[in-house]
Parts: C-alpha cells; structure tokens; sequence
C-alpha cells in the first residue's frame, strides 16, 4: 500500500510515464507534470505523518530538519504539535501577513540610507561612516506593527519625537568650549586735520 495520497501518487506515475517517453515530450507538457507533482506533494500529509513518526521513533529535529533538507525551525514550524497546534500557527502567519503591508511607507521622517546616499552623492557605506563620525544622525523607527527602519536626519530636530527610536551609532563626545573674553569697546577715532593736497604738486623753491 502506497504512504502517498491516491492525488499524489497519480501525479508521480504521470510524471514517471512522461520521463520514460523521453526528451520528444513537450516541454509545457514536462512543466505541467512536474508543478502537478510538486503540488500534490505539499498537500499530501504523508511528509507530516513520516515526521512525527520519525520524531515518535526517536529522532530528534534536527535529523527530522536534515532528512526533509529544512532548518530546525521550519521544521518544527511545519510539523511539531497536533493538527490544532499546526493550523493555529499556520492561521497566525496568514494573519500576520494579512494585517503586514508589504511596502515601505512614504510618510517615514527622515530618509534611507540609500536616499541620502543619491542625494549627497556618496555610497551607503560612506553614510555609515558619516553617521559613526556623528556628522549624521541616524535612527531606527519602529511602527506599531513591529516594523523597523533605518533612518537618516541631516539636523536632530528632523526626528520625529513621538516615534521609538533606538541610536544606530555613539557619538563621541566634544569637549567643552571655552568662553572667549568680552570684546573692550573702542575709544572713537578722533578726526584728523585734512591734508593739503596742493603742497604736493607745488613747484621747489630755488
């Protein structure tokens, strides 16, 4: 008796049929029987039965994780716990991707690294420098949805106050000024005689 699916199984001997009459198969009908398999694999749960078989005779995730060539974590994602336990994680991905935009937003303070790189005409990795040197500043923003961005101000008080921040880079303290002594007024410049212009184009005396 097969550990397949009856919809599995039947995409494996039709793939297998089209494998044996060779490369003068066309190639859509080639894609076709391939998807088809894989499609009816991932719906098959004959995977989650020979993990939790494994698991039950032994193995611990991490040979269940390198048999099905998976990391730990996703292995366990998929196949750890019951039926409830699987669809209730399953159901809070969904949800988390539902509830999650997909794009950056337009309305961020401040702007990308690569934003600031394109309009000082330098490289992303000379903004890092410039913000390590504290001639930037630069801050992670946290929404309400847990999403995190790196961003860059030209002045502190571009940062939006009300948002999360956390410092990407410290800065290294200046030390402090030192006051310069109070200018003494001038006394006014007293006017001088006029000088008289024609001594110096009068004829000598003999």
């Amino acid at each position: 008796m097969s550990f397949l699916s009856a919809d599995a199984a039947r995409a494996l001997s039709r793939l297998a049929e089209l494998d044996a009459e060779g490369p003068e198969v066309a190639p859509l009908e080639r894609l076709r029987g391939i998807r088809s398999l894989v499609t009816a694999l991932e719906a098959d749960p004959a995977a989650l039965v020979a993990a939790r078989g494994a698991v039950d005779a032994g193995a611990t995730w991490d040979e269940v994780a390198d048999a099905a060539g998976l990391s730990p974590s996703a292995a366990k994602y998929r196949w750890a716990g019951d039926d409830d336990a699987i669809a209730e994680r399953q159901e809070a991905s969904r949800r988390r991707k539902r509830d999650r935009p997909s794009s950056v937003p337009t309305d961020l303070p401040g702007e990308s690294v690569a934003e600031a790189a394109k309009r000082l005409g330098v490289t992303a990795q000379a903004i890092y420098q410039r913000v390590n040197r504290g001639q930037l500043e630069a801050r992670t923003i946290e929404l309400p949805d847990g999403r995190r961005y790196k961003r860059v101000f030209t002045a502190a008080d571009d940062a939006d106050p009300t948002s999360p921040v956390e410092p990407t880079g410290p800065v290294e303290p200046t030390g402090p000024v030192e006051p310069t002594s109070p200018v003494e007024p001038t006394s006014p410049i007293e006017p001088t005689s006029p000088v008289d212009t024609t001594s110096l184009f009068r004829a000598p005396e003999d």
